[in-house]
């Protein structure tokens, strides 16, 4: 994104809501990618991003030529890795929501894949902010986009015999 410019004559309160007025669409997206909650009822997301945008606001004064796009998604991300870790003992073991295409990855693919391909953050500051080598972020980004195009099979349907016939 750009660099934060103050508005002449405009105070800190107009300069945000103008930011988040830009920024609550794709960040709500993002958030709700993160959480693999549906659109249209995504209540983690939701409160994800009002932190994330209180936290932004409470370091506007101190963000000088910081791009604030940059702060609110680098928040969201490490407070949804924070909670998946609190709640999940980690950020590998919790599945969500069955009825998003994301819910096979881990909360970390899930963080990864949603940072590199749809935030394009490049895989040294992924592996920078999760503080985790690079080489690794490459690996579970390859493995969850590997899950995604070739989700695991279920076990097969039980066969179900019918009536023998018996020929005549």
């Amino acid at each position: 994104m750009r660099e934060r410019q103050a508005s002449p004559g405009a105070g800190p309160g107009r300069d945000f809501e103008a930011f988040v007025a830009g920024a609550a669409g794709r960040l709500l997206h993002t958030a709700t990618l993160l959480t693999a909650e549906a659109p249209q009822d995504n209540p983690r997301a939701r409160r994800l991003l009002t932190h994330a945008f209180a936290h932004t606001y409470a370091s506007w004064d101190r963000m000088r030529g910081e791009d604030p796009y940059d702060r609110a998604r680098q928040y969201l991300a490490v407070r949804f890795a924070r909670e998946a870790w609190h709640q999940y003992g980690g950020l590998g073991r919790a599945r969500s929501h069955p009825g998003s295409a994301l819910a096979v990855l881990t909360p970390q693919q899930r963080l990864i894949l949603v940072l590199r391909l749809y935030e394009g953050v490049g895989e040294e500051q992924t592996a920078a902010l999760l503080g985790l080598p690079t080489e690794r972020v490459h690996a579970i980004c390859d493995r969850a986009t590997a899950l995604l195009l070739h989700p695991p099979r279920g076990p097969a349907p039980p066969v179900v015999a019918g009536p023998k016939v018996v020929p005549s």
